[in-house]
């Protein structure tokens, strides 16, 4: 079988509201990161690779009272908020041991997948990967889905998907990619067994 993973919110911690929360006690300051640069159009741009990382902070700052400066350390911490899920890591390398093929699908911005490249070796577990700074195409597009499926070479009535936004895994479905929201790890391996156990049944 195929398992198709999302990094963020699944691989690796993402939480905006978190993010914010750790890196400023005054809560106006915090909606202004939120609203001008996590939640802003661009931060999309970001993940689709079409603004670089410099422009990004630029814009950010012309929004806003900070400096560039200011915006880049933010982007930093972004960064380090980043942190692996050793739960998960340990549910794919339980699952590849398993023999099935792990594929990862994900919308990360270039200079976040350069960091991750840097920090972590779960890379080797997948056996192929769509990003969406290096395909030009964000979840829940449906173009970055079929772009998979012909990328990775596999059968969409055998593979499923996991990410912890529900309108990205409700995109999948029309491919005949099984759909998956992630909570944790282990309702995550849970579900995955369900779907396994199902699959061995209509065989």
């Amino acid at each position: 079988m195929n398992v198709i993973f999302d990094l963020g919110g699944v691989v690796v911690e993402w939480s905006p509201q978190t993010i914010c929360a750790q890196a400023f006690d005054d809560p106006a300051l915090r909606q202004v990161a939120m609203k001008h640069i996590l939640q802003h159009p661009d931060w999309l741009e970001l993940d689709r690779g079409s603004l670089a990382r410099e422009e990004a902070i630029q814009r950010a700052a012309s929004r806003t009272t900070w400096s560039p400066d200011a915006v880049g350390d933010f982007f930093e911490k972004v960064l380090a908020s980043l942190r692996l899920k050793a739960d998960t890591v340990a549910l794919m390398q339980r699952m590849h041991a398993a023999g099935h093929k792990l594929y990862c699908l994900s919308n990360m911005p270039h200079h976040a997948l350069a960091y991750l490249e840097r920090s972590y070796t779960f890379w080797d577990l997948f056996s192929a990967r769509v990003i969406s700074c290096q395909v030009g195409m964000c979840k829940p597009e449906p173009g970055i889905y079929a772009h998979l499926l012909q990328h990775c070479a596999i059968d969409p009535a055998q593979s499923v998907f996991i990410d912890d936004m529900q309108v990205n895994v409700d995109a999948a479905a029309p491919f005949g990619i099984h759909p998956l929201r992630f909570d944790n790890a282990a309702q995550c391996e849970n579900a995955l067994a369900a779907w396994l156990d199902l699959r061995a049944n209509r065989a």
